[in-house]
């Protein structure tokens, strides 16, 4: 009789232990005051699973509390968010995004068009370099030849200048502002190519795919300007997981 007793307390104690730790479906709406969203991916990182964000920002996936997800997409800022006990519960867990910022420059739209002589002849013009010269000869299509940023953005720089507005509060801000320095300097120092071509990632994986880059400790170590190829054998090394991360269809 005791053993019995014992055999069904145990048994009742895996029920409990199994079902606060399986994930459940999380329906989830991803929102933003001035557009609504309907595009991009929602990654559950400790899953290894990921969703397309659908009509009115809508989503679905498999989650429990304390699940890394992780949101990108075109017309939004990158986010992370480390699930509760209270967002599982939710009947409809609502995760605010900011939308990209975009800055356009001044146009000014002239009435007339007055050309003024060159002086001195053409020669001057067929002399300069343009950045299109700059541009036509060989480089290499995984990182710039030259080792910097293009176009002179230091991401590192403006990560450590926007780290210390968030010094009150760092438990929470420091991770989330080294996500976007860790995404931002990736883009900023490898081509293109190398995201779709050497890593074979479309267009529209390659901010999720930096974000769950980010999510490894490992991507901090490499920010240095003469870490490049160690930030890249990370890359190639997380790509290889990234590819068996399974898409779950709405």
């Amino acid at each position: 009789m005791k053993n019995s007793l014992r055999i069904l307390v145990v048994c009742l104690f895996c029920q409990i232990a199994l079902g606060q730790n399986s994930r459940k479906p999380l329906h989830g709406q991803v929102v933003n005051k001035s557009l609504t969203i309907e595009s991009g991916y929602v990654m559950n990182v400790n899953a290894n699973v990921r969703t397309f964000i659908g009509l009115n920002g809508l989503f679905d996936i498999m989650a429990r509390p304390k699940d890394t997800l992780l949101f990108t997409g075109i017309a939004f800022q990158s986010k992370k968010v480390v699930l509760t006990e209270k967002d599982c519960a939710e009947v409809l867990f609502t995760v605010p995004l900011d939308l990209v910022n975009i800055e356009l420059k001044e146009v000014l739209v002239h009435k007339e068009l007055k050309v003024k002589s060159l002086q001195g002849g053409s020669q001057g013009i067929v002399d300069m370099q343009f950045e299109d010269d700059k541009l036509s000869s060989p480089e290499n299509k995984a990182m710039y030849s030259d080792q910097t940023i293009k176009y002179g953005t230091d991401f590192v720089r403006i990560f450590k200048d926007v780290k210390k507005l968030f010094r009150k509060d760092e438990d929470v801000q420091e991770e989330v502002i080294s996500d976007i320095a860790f995404v931002e300097y990736s883009k900023g120092n490898f081509t293109p190519d190398f995201f779709t071509k050497t890593l074979g990632l479309k267009e529209d994986e390659i901010d999720l795919f930096l974000m769950y880059c980010s999510n490894d400790a490992e991507s901090k170590k490499h920010l240095k300007p003469e870490e490049k190829f160690e930030l890249m054998d990370f890359m190639i090394n997380k790509n290889k997981e990234f590819k068996k991360v399974e898409m779950k269809q709405k």
